[in-house]
């Protein structure tokens, strides 16, 4: 269990998350630790939201800095957006056949906490992977103009592939969460340019994923509990400790992930979240899930997805597991993984049987 105090940025993150079940209710290589005390110095600072539709992040001078650190680290690329922002992307391996581009979730946490996907496949597999922040991320420029639809996004992924060099031969793209949407919106579109397509912890429908989060996940809590979180959440005492404490033991630790201290790197994405644009795509208050996303579902196109596909689900995690094998069978070339151990974090809480996943499947449409 998770003792210390929260980051500012990582309670809203999972505040929204477990209000998103009290709207479901309502309406339709690396050492480990507990997350950290909060520092007034590592907090991210946002603009006000709804002036403009401005959702960047502003930083502080430490803040700053290390973004400019990681800029210097070797394998960084700053990929310039033909709308003249950048990018950030970092490449562990070299593999010329088999190029996997990952795709954070959120929207607009980073890359870090995919990072055991960048520290296992080069080493395992020899694979080449390439960590990137979406626009409006930490790491990344960040726009002050209301330019976010996952119509543009996909146009970014593009854009970016494009600027690593990639192409059908080689191009695998892994998403997880948001990140599995980002991914199969831009296989819809472009995937003539996939080699293969890992789509990680998301299922298909917005409303699907709302239905079970009422029907399945919010009953396995006891009525006590509810009614003591309810209680909370309407009052708005999110930060309350013993709200806290609740939240932690009986969703994070179940459903998000199951390891019994976080990686640095969790810890340290979800901290760097860029809370008021998560806010706008997934879901702003305690009584709307979505947000712009609210009703997003793709179920009846999955069939148009021909490049062959990996649905990862997980038998903790937020998102149905059975659902994602349906997903499988849906596409016309898909296979199915599940991490009978794992949570929405798979990749960290049920590690080996992940990458085992991943790799048998890259190379089982690789020749």
């Amino acid at each position: 269990m998770i003792h210390n105090t929260y980051n500012t940025n990582v309670l809203f993150f999972f505040a929204l998350m477990t209000l998103t079940l009290s709207a479901c209710s309502e309406s339709s290589n690396s050492s480990d630790q507990s997350v950290p005390a909060y520092d007034e110095a590592e907090s991210v600072e946002h603009s006000t939201v709804g002036e403009a539709g401005n959702y960047a992040m502003k930083f502080t001078p430490e803040q700053q800095a290390i973004r400019e650190a990681k800029w210097a680290e070797e394998g960084v690329r700053m990929v310039e957006l033909s709308n003249g922002y950048r990018v950030f992307t970092k490449t562990f391996g070299d593999d010329p056949d088999v190029c996997i581009l990952t795709l954070h979730g959120g929207p607009a946490a980073t890359h870090e906490y995919l990072l055991s996907v960048a520290y296992d496949l080069p080493v395992q597999s020899g694979f080449e992977v390439v960590m990137y922040d979406q626009l409006g991320s930490f790491f990344s420029d960040q726009p002050t103009e209301d330019i976010w639809n996952i119509d543009r996004w996909v146009e970014e992924v593009e854009e970016v592939r494009t600027a690593l060099g990639y192409d059908a031969s080689n191009f695998f793209l892994l998403g997880n969460s948001w990140g599995g949407i980002l991914a199969m919106e831009y296989a819809l579109k472009y995937q003539e340019n996939l080699k293969g397509l890992i789509v990680c912890n998301m299922v298909t429908s917005i409303p699907e994923y709302a239905a079970y989060n009422k029907e399945v996940l919010r009953p396995q809590m006891r009525p006590g509990l509810l009614d003591t979180l309810d209680a909370y959440e309407a009052a708005g005492d999110f930060q309350n400790e013993e709200y806290v404490a609740l939240v932690e033991k009986e969703f994070y630790n179940k459903h998000i992930c199951r390891l019994d201290t976080w990686p640095n790197e969790v810890v340290e994405s979800f901290g760097r979240l860029n809370y008021p644009l998560y806010d706008l795509m997934q879901g702003p208050s305690e009584f709307k899930v979505g947000g712009r996303l609210i009703d997003w579902d793709i179920t009846s196109r999955l069939g148009e997805i021909s490049v062959p596909t990996l649905m990862v689900g997980a038998t903790h995690d937020t998102m149905d597991p059975d659902a994602m094998k349906k997903q499988s069978e849906l596409v016309q070339n898909g296979q199915f993984l599940l991490c009978p151990n794992g949570s929405h974090l798979c990749m960290w809480d049920d590690r080996e049987t992940f990458m085992a996943g991943v790799t048998q499947f890259i190379n089982s449409v690789t020749p």
